[in-house]
């Protein structure tokens, strides 16, 4: 089978029958070459240039935590502290105290103590912005690139460039997801062949803050079948298989039959595959005593963040984990607390056991929400919305090690220097994955599109 070019305008856009055809949404196929030659998009592939990652986990805290208030420490807030801005408003000192981690002395609140631990391999960044200052647009476009458009999710265009490493299991899975701020369009696919598209994990918001889940709850509809034998739906499938062939070579082009086909297939082998790897109670004692499993505040993040881990082992190229919501207008210090409280010690745990298995030099880590919160506290006890300056790290993948990039203003209000933009985080991204942003495209509608629009610039300062 040839390589697909990603320049090539010859896949189509998947159908409604396509999508239906797969239990769980996000698993039928589409595309053909302009010779009618059929193309697993999952297959994996060269990237543009030489990689220094090979998959990526991202870790999504959805509403925004307050970069002064975990990574990026700032003195002279504290000399402004309870400073009136009027309205009820004032510059408040983050609460939690920072201490210097590591040989290269980054700064860390306590809230994140265990990850502080890590301060040697992370690589922060200070200076982010964005566009908007609202959750279900800011949210949008950190997933997609636009918060103005339907457009593919940044895992859709990763599997899209790259394929993925195991046919057994999705290219892209995100665990967590929430349907608010555009639903499923956050791992969607959109354009892009549907196999791309993430396949959800416990869709129902366990990351929410809605109760730790059962080991129940981390399960996709429909991989498990209690009426029939593996080999009776074998059988089943080889029959049904026959006749989508040959209807298949009758029609000689039939993007939609090629989909249903190749659709089906995948979701057997998942059936063998994926509830062994949800599972994670198979681990030794000292790795689920790690990740905070079975302990109350830590299990859900625990559990998704050893998942992750056992995914990409297994050759998952993008894994997202989703925890929210850090918007604390409203009671700062309970609010962030807890979420910290509930992944700090599970990002830890996966950053160890990555390092522990040698996947961390390969496997690029994200942290980081859709925009961070101002230096300033509000009538409420809370710090509302800011786009303008934010904090986001990277580790692993081919970053640079304990680097702390970028500055916001003296209070943490404000990107003033090496400002990094949502577009340039996700050209870079794209770089370490080998991948040229501005030639990963896809023609649809006339035009070519990529994750970065017109927009992005590499960030050639970070990468080691």
């Amino acid at each position: 089978m040839k390589n697909i070019d990603r320049n090539t305008p010859n896949f189509s856009r998947r159908s409604a029958l396509q999508t239906a055809a797969c239990g769980f949404g996000s698993l039928a196929f589409s595309g053909l070459f302009a010779e009618q030659q059929s193309v697993n998009p999952l297959i994996p592939r060269q990237p543009h240039f030489s990689a220094r990652a090979k998959r990526v986990i991202f870790l999504f805290m959805r509403g925004g935590p307050s970069q002064v208030d975990t990574f990026d420490f700032k003195p002279e807030l504290s000399k402004r502290h309870n400073e009136d801005l009027g309205g009820g408003r004032k510059y408040y000192q983050s609460p939690w105290q920072f201490k210097r981690y590591g040989e290269c002395g980054l700064p860390v609140s306590e809230l994140f103590h265990h990850t502080a631990k890590h301060a040697d391999d992370l690589c922060v960044i200070n200076s982010m912005h964005t566009d908007i200052a609202n959750h279900p647009q800011a949210i949008l476009q950190m997933n997609t690139g636009s918060f103005q458009f339907v457009r593919p999710s940044v895992g859709s265009w990763v599997v899209y460039g790259l394929g993925t490493e195991n046919q057994s299991l999705p290219g892209f899975i995100t665990i967590n997801p929430d349907f608010s701020a555009g639903g499923a369009r956050k791992y969607g696919c959109a354009f892009l062949p549907s196999s791309t598209a993430g396949t959800p994990i416990n869709q129902w918001g366990g990351g929410d803050g809605k109760g730790a889940p059962t080991l129940k709850d981390y399960t996709i509809p429909y991989t498990t079948n209690e009426t029939i034998s593996k080999s009776e739906q074998r059988s089943q499938l080889d029959l049904l298989q026959t006749l989508n062939r040959a209807k298949l070579k009758q029609d000689q082009i039939n993007e939609t039959l090629e989909g249903v086909i190749q659709s089906y297939e995948t979701a057997f082998r998942m059936q063998a595959e994926m509830p062994g790897l949800i599972d994670v109670e198979k681990e030794p004692g000292y790795i689920i005593d790690r990740y905070g499993i079975n302990t109350e505040i830590t299990d859900n993040f625990g559990r998704a963040c050893l998942m992750a881990r056992r995914f990409v082992e297994k050759g998952v190229r993008f894994v997202q984990l989703n925890l929210g919501f850090w918007d604390q207008h409203k009671d700062l210090v309970p609010g962030h607390e807890k979420l910290a409280f509930a992944s700090d010690k599970p990002i830890s745990a996966l950053l160890t056991d990555l390092k522990e298995r040698g996947l961390l030099e390969d496997t690029l880590v994200l942290w980081g929400g859709e925009f961070g919160r101002p230096p300033i506290l509000n009538k409420n006890k809370g710090r509302d919305h800011n786009a303008a300056g934010f904090t986001m790290w990277m580790a692993g993948g081919g970053v640079k090690c304990g680097l702390r990039y970028g500055q916001t203003d003296p209070t943490g209000q404000t990107a003033v220097s090496e400002k990094v933009h949502l577009h340039d985080l996700h050209a870079t991204l794209l770089h370490l994955l080998g991948l040229n942003h501005e030639q990963l495209t896809y023609r649809y509608g006339g035009r070519d599109f990529r994750l970065t629009d017109v927009y992005g610039n590499v960030v050639h300062d970070i990468i080691a």
